[in-house]
C-alpha cells in the first residue's frame, strides 16, 4: 500500500500506525512530492514522487499498489485526479474527506468507472465520518438480527469529546464556502439532505432533516441530561449514512431519518455554539473577518502535540426506534485525539482490511462507496482489535 501525503501531520501519523500495525512482510510506501521530507520521517521505507496535477505520475504510482491512502487535502483542489486514477486502474483507495461537494464530484465522476474495475473508493476514513456510518450499520445489524424491523428516527449524540480543531479541517470548510459563495447550484448541493444519494429521485420524503437543531437531551433519550447543540461536522456526516442506507437498497428503512447533535450543560451553551458555528460560516465569506480568522485558526498541515494526542478522546452514542417500537443505542468510544491520533487508526485499519480482508468484504463490489458500504463487518473488528469501542444494544 501507498501512503499519499506521508510528510504530513497525519500522514505521518497513518504511516507510523501502518508499520506498527501491518502484518510483517506488509510492502509500505511514502509518496508525496518532497523526496526529502518523506525520508526524514526516519521510517526507511521506499519513496515515491508525485505531484497532485502530474497524472502520469498518480496513474503509475497506483497501478503499483493494492490501496492508496490519501490525506491531502482540501481534496477539491489536491484529491480529484488521484480517485480518478485509482478508479481507472481499480486502485482501492481510501481518504479523510469532509467535504460534501468533492465527494458529490467523486460519485459522478468515478462511480461507474470504479464499478466496472472493482475498485473501491471509500471516502471519509477517518473521525469523518467512521463513527457515524460505522455505528449505524452495527446499530442497524443488531436491530436485524433481534428481528425487531428497520430503524426510524435516530439521532447521534457526541456525549464526549476532547481535542484540537483540525487544520485541514478548516482549510477544507474555507476552500466550500468559497466555492458555494459563487455558485447557487452548488449551495443548493451542500444543503440537500440528500447531496451524496446514488438517486435522489427515489429517496424517501421525510421533510426538513436540518443540520442544527437544538432541544433538551432528554428528548432524544430520557437518560441524557444536558441540552443538544448542533455537532460541527453533522452536515456531511449524516449525508453518509444516508447514502450508505441507499447503497443498501435502503436496508435501515425507507423511513429512517437521521441527524447528529452535540450535548453541552444547558440551553445557553447550545446557543452560543449554534451561533459560533454560524459565524464561522459568515467569518470565511467576509473578507476582513476571512483576514482574521486565517491568522487565528489553526493551519493546515500543523497538529497538537503528543501530549494533546494521548489525552484526546470521544464518545458517540446513536439511539434509535425501530419500526416495532423499540429502542436501540449503538456506541463508538476511542481515546486519543479524534482528528489525529484516533483518526490515523481509522484510516490505517481501512487500509489494512481492504489489503487482508477482501473474503470478508461487502459484496457490493467497486464504486464509490462508504465505510459501511466499501469494507463493513471487517472494518468493525478490526477497529475494536485496535482498542476502539463498539457497541450496539436494546435499551
Amino acid at each position: 500500500m501507498i501512503v499519499y501525503g506521508a510528510s504530513g501531520f497525519v500522514g505521518a501519523l497513518v504511516a507510523r500506525h501502518l508499520t506498527g500495525h501491518a502484518p510483517e512482510g506488509t510492502r509500505i510506501a511514502l509518496a508525496g512530492r518532497s523526496a526529502e521530507k518523506l525520508e526524514r520521517l526516519g521510517l526507511n521505507l521506499p519513496v515515491v514522487i508525485a505531484d497532485a496535477d502530474d497524472e502520469q505520475a498518480l496513474t503509475t504510482m497506483a497501478a503499483r499498489t493494492r490501496v492508496v491512502v490519501t490525506t491531502v487535502g482540501p481534496y477539491a483542489k489536491y484529491g480529484k485526479l488521484l480517485a480518478r486514477v485509482c478508479a481507472e486502474t481499480g486502485t482501492d483507495y481510501v481518504d479523510l474527506t469532509g467535504e460534501v461537494l468533492f465527494a458529490r464530484d467523486s460519485i459522478d465522476e468515478n462511480h461507474e468507472t470504479a464499478r466496472r474495475t472493482g475498485a473501491r473508493i471509500v471516502h471519509s476514513c477517518g473521525f469523518d465520518s467512521i463513527p457515524s456510518d460505522i455505528g449505524v450499520h452495527v446499530l442497524h445489524a443488531q436491530v436485524a438480527a433481534d428481528g425487531e424491523g428497520e430503524l426510524t428516527d435516530t439521532t447521534l449524540v457526541v456525549t464526549h469529546l476532547r481535542g484540537g480543531f483540525s487544520g485541514g479541517t478548516i482549510d477544507s470548510m474555507r476552500h466550500q464556502v468559497d466555492v458555494m459563495k459563487k455558485d447557487s447550484r452548488l449551495r443548493r448541493i451542500g444543503a440537500s439532505p440528500y447531496s451524496l444519494s446514488p438517486d435522489r429521485g427515489s429517496e424517501p420524503d421525510l421533510g426538513r432533516q436540518p443540520d442544527m437543531p437544538s432541544m433538551p437531551a432528554s428528548d432524544v433519550d430520557p437518560g441524557l441530561r444536558g441540552h443538544l447543540a448542533p455537532f460541527v461536522m453533522a452536515s456531511y456526516n449524516t449525508r453518509v449514512v444516508r447514502r450508505s442506507n441507499a447503497l443498501r437498497g435502503w436496508a435501515y428503512g425507507r423511513r429512517f431519518r437521521y441527524r447528529e447533535v452535540m450535548r453541552v450543560k444547558n440551553a445557553f451553551a447550545a446557543a452560543a455554539l449554534k451561533t459560533a458555528l454560524s459565524a464561522l460560516v459568515v467569518g470565511f465569506a467576509v473578507p476582513p473577518l476571512r483576514f482574521v480568522l486565517d491568522r487565528v485558526l489553526p493551519a493546515p498541515g500543523a497538529g497538537p502535540s503528543e501530549d494533546v494526542q494521548r489525552n484526546g478522546h470521544f464518545t458517540m452514542d446513536i439511539v434509535t426506534t425501530t419500526t416495532t417500537g423499540a429502542r436501540y443505542r449503538a456506541r463508538v468510544k476511542a481515546k486519543g485525539d479524534p482528528g489525529y491520533a484516533a483518526t490515523a487508526v481509522m484510516l490505517g485499519e481501512s487500509a489494512l482490511a481492504l489489503v487482508f480482508d477482501r473474503d470478508r468484504l461487502p459484496k457490493i463490489g467497486g464504486g464509490v462507496l462508504t465505510p459501511a458500504t466499501g469494507i463493513g463487518d471487517a472494518l468493525v473488528d478490526r477497529l475494536r482489535a485496535a482498542g476502539l469501542e463498539i457497541t450496539a444494544q436494546r435499551i
